[in-house]
């Protein structure tokens, strides 16, 4: 490749290496000798001598929800600005599942671990997290020292959504719980907090659900059927959302006529035409990008004191929701 590019065999391997310490014109040479060629940097080779993969692990608890992937849309836009590739793992909620694909990015010598709705509490996760850089995303119960964690006003995000039913007259607010989490017990307890600020606290209905579109819609149809049911519903996300329209319409239910449903996260099935569904906005990419920017810190120090990143939620209106229904008994 040397001879071909006219060049000497160190400023070959420095250009392969990335140093900032060649001429733009003796780079270009080099590159366009190994296209020509078909040479591909030996990735393990490399990594050995620099003690480094810049690979980044994404493990995330559920790719089937849109927040997930529109989250990782902006972590790996930053990640690619620092000279980092992401590899992604989905756990779908199973320890078990966690653990081995930690230990598949461990095995990878990944340079740093992103846990997307996972807190790291198993032995595999903890031990790796004490010699590998890593962020949690969406989970604050977490007391080690060297994880860094960015995460949303849960229980402000819940307290906009009762703020706006409120506005709109509505009394028998419910909600919707999601899977064991320290999200869902926040947005519950913002539920709670707003519903007794309220003075609505003998209204008060939670109902388990587990993050997914069919826990939502079974605990829309426990919560339809009591008498007097709910004539509003704030969901755990947007996903718990679905399914509470979809019990709506098998119950010969219209919305917001009949019922009004908020959900959480603002994903882009959230705007969808014909869901239209009024829901709490986390900065999804702006989150992705703060971790990218946590990890790459920590890889440079891993040394740091943890450090916590919270963003603030924003209410967005859509046709879900509406006034109390004429004639409901809402009080």
């Amino acid at each position: 490749m040397a001879e071909r590019a006219g060049v000497s065999k160190s400023l070959v391997s420095l250009v392969l290496r990335g140093s900032p310490h060649v001429s733009e014109h003796r780079r270009q040479a080099v590159l366009t000798a190994a296209r020509e060629l078909g040479y591909r940097p030996n990735a393990v080779a490399r990594s050995l001598v620099e003690g480094r993969t810049h690979l980044v692990g994404a493990l995330v608890a559920d790719l089937h929800n849109p927040f997930y992937a529109e989250f990782l849309d902006g972590l790996q836009e930053s990640l690619h600005g620092d000279g980092l590739r992401l590899l992604i793992g989905n756990s779908q909620w199973d320890p078990a599942f966690e653990d081995e694909a930690v230990e598949a990015f461990l095995e990878l010598r990944v340079d740093g671990l992103v846990l997307l709705g996972i807190a790291p509490t198993s032995e595999t996760l903890i031990e790796a997290t004490s010699y590998t850089p890593t962020v949690v995303v969406g989970e604050r119960d977490i007391e080690l020292d060297s994880v860094d964690i960015v995460v949303d006003d849960d229980q402000l995000g819940a307290r906009l959504a009762v703020d706006h039913l409120v506005e709109h007259g509505h009394r028998r607010i419910a909600h919707i719980e999601g899977a064991r989490s320290s999200a869902a017990r926040f947005r519950c307890e913002g539920y709670l907090v707003a519903m007794r600020r309220h003075a609505l606290a003998p209204y008060i209905m939670v109902e388990h659900g587990d993050f997914s579109e069919e826990g939502g819609r079974r605990a829309a149809h426990a919560l339809l059927s009591r008498d007097p049911r709910p004539t509003a519903i704030f969901a755990a996300n947007d996903v718990v959302a679905l399914g509470v329209l979809t019990a709506a319409t098998e119950m010969g239910l219209s919305v917001p006529e009949d019922l009004s449903v908020v959900g959480y996260d603002n994903t882009h099935l959230s705007s969808v035409h014909h869901i239209s569904l009024t829901t709490v906005d986390q900065p999804r990419r702006a989150m992705g990008r703060s971790a990218a920017a946590l990890l790459s810190d920590r890889i440079g120090d891993p040394a740091k004191v943890a450090r916590l990143r919270q963003v603030t939620p924003q209410l967005v209106v859509r046709r879900s929701t509406g006034p109390v229904p004429q004639g409901a008994d809402n009080v």
